[in-house]
């Protein structure tokens, strides 16, 4: 099969799309993804301190020193790992939902680590870019 013949038949198949340059993860829209699926145990200010925080039998992180934990580096893959549900965490799937099969909004780009781009759920990618920008430098 050609090279022709695999794109076309890549981008005729139903529910897969490209990327686009415009399409890059958006904090605003990760914002907006937190502040539904997220805030509610991990809070407002995503210091694990949600109103269902107390109701848990196993604390959320205070997701503002992720990349404190990491030695001083967001660790993007890792948090995208532990959001769709491909790292086994503490409480993930068990308490903490799996949210990457309700994320279906497409793929987007991502760099990550080396810069190679990582295809991710839109929804999925664009929490983890507003993760980044929550992270204490203190």
């Amino acid at each position: 099969m050609t090279l022709l013949r695999l794109a076309i038949l890549f981008l005729s198949l139903p529910g897969l799309a490209i990327a686009q340059e415009d399409d890059a993860p958006s904090t605003e829209r990760g914002r907006a993804v937190y502040d539904v699926f997220c805030q509610s145990c991990h809070g407002t200010g995503a210091r694990g301190d949600g109103d269902f925080a107390d109701l848990l039998s196993v604390q959320p992180a205070d997701l503002t020193t992720i990349a404190e934990r990491n030695g001083g580096a967001f660790p993007a893959e890792a948090v995208q790992q532990t959001i769709d549900g491909r790292a086994e965490v503490r409480g993930h799937g068990v308490i903490m939902p799996v949210f990457g099969p309700l994320f279906d909004r497409g793929p987007a780009r991502r760099p990550i680590g080396t810069g190679a781009p990582v295809v991710n759920k839109g929804s999925v990618a664009d929490l983890v870019a507003f993760l980044e920008t929550i992270q204490r430098t203190e």
